[in-house]
């Protein structure tokens, strides 16, 4: 990598246009990282999220996630996924395992993302997030993932690409 200089073209309260060279990319504002969280209960179903994603003018199927001290604070990865887990799906886990690092769209974007599996889940609330995030919480059986899929693209849903771990093996398998 040429050691050009990175240069912030506009900044916000979460996101930062940024250039360096000839790349133009954006970037979390003040360091903050997400949490993303796998959440497969005891009955092999996972939990999934829809909402409606301003960027994308229409509804999403994800993972639930958030971020990670979005209030200033110095937050563990497994404490916001907890927390974000119990306000996005009503769910808690008794247990948060963390995976790993992993970077969505690394030609656009320099966000990073922890991935964590919750284990032991109890559903403690009806999740649908806070402040009008307006979250519908899906349940949906390990075995009918590919349905449950296909079926939301049907109505015009995106969908996250964090799922295709959840397909991985039947899309290798062909």
């Amino acid at each position: 990598m040429d050691a050009e200089t990175e240069t912030t073209v506009w900044s916000g309260n979460f996101i930062a246009a940024k250039t360096r060279g000839k790349w133009e990319y954006v970037s979390r504002a003040r360091g903050i990282k997400a949490a993303v969280i796998l959440a497969i209960d005891a009955e092999k179903h996972v939990v999934l999220v829809e909402q409606f994603r301003v960027p994308l003018g229409r509804s999403c199927i994800e993972l639930p996630a958030g971020l990670i001290g979005d209030h200033g604070e110095d937050e563990d990865a497994a404490v916001a996924a907890n927390r974000e887990l119990e306000e996005e799906t009503g769910y808690r886990a008794a247990r948060m395992e963390v995976i790993g690092e992993f970077y969505s769209s690394p030609g656009m974007v320099t966000e990073s993302f922890t991935l964590l599996r919750a284990r032991e889940l109890t559903q403690v609330g009806p999740g649908g997030g806070v402040d009008g995030e307006d979250i519908t919480v899906h349940r949906v059986p390990l075995a009918g993932i590919e349905r449950f899929i296909s079926a939301s693209r049907a109505r015009g849903v995106a969908i996250d690409v964090r799922l295709l771990m959840l397909l991985g093996n039947r899309i290798l398998e062909g």
